[in-house]
């Protein structure tokens, strides 16, 4: 018994090794022709209306590339990079100094309103304090450091459909000064 008991013992304390099993590894190739056509696409000055942003898609029995597959801002960005333009503009602000009525930091934006965090000069002064631009009313200041910031449109041109859908802006005192005191 107690022999037994030494074996069972010993095989619990034992290395478990586990059997050899041997796997077949298999792999499917697609090979490409090297005389086959680079599907061609439109540089970024050809771009016009939205439906040039859509890709051709890939031909069948392939993976898509990036480019093939992209529509849209997506398509937009990329046409951008393939000629080294940054199309979204994506540089951070210049912190460097703070923004005046007379020298305000631009702010390019090609949508309608646009939102700048203000963080103070010299930068990270001050908590993000969140600044609201818009057409309408381009010029904003922080009101922690008094910087100045001005949206500068660059979008398209206005056409006759232009109309503002957005909710009204709140009547605040600042609405009530007299238009002299307006600031230009």
């Amino acid at each position: 018994m107690f022999v037994a008991r030494t074996a069972v013992t010993a095989a619990r304390r034992a290395a478990f090794v586990a059997p050899v099993v041997r796997r077949g590894f298999t792999t499917t190739m697609l090979r490409r022709d090297a005389g086959k056509k680079v599907t061609a696409y439109k540089s970024l000055n050809e771009v016009k209306e939205a439906s040039d942003l859509i890709g051709p898609g890939a031909a069948a029995g392939t993976v898509p590339t990036d480019l093939e597959q992209a529509t849209g801002l997506e398509r937009l960005e990329l046409l951008g990079k393939i000629e080294g333009v940054d199309v979204f503009d994506m540089k951070p602000l210049d912190s460097s100094r703070r923004g005046t009525m007379e020298n305000p930091i631009i702010v390019k934006s090609a949508g309608e309103e646009q939102y700048v965090g203000c963080t103070g000069s010299p930068a990270d002064s001050h908590v993000v304090v969140w600044l609201g631009m818009s057409r309408d009313r381009p010029i904003e200041r922080c009101p922690e450091c008094g910087s100045v910031y001005k949206m500068l449109y660059i979008g398209p041109e206005d056409d006759h459909h232009h109309q503002h859908h957005g909710p009204e802006e709140p009547k605040t005192l600042a609405d009530y000064v007299k238009p002299e005191y307006y600031y230009t």
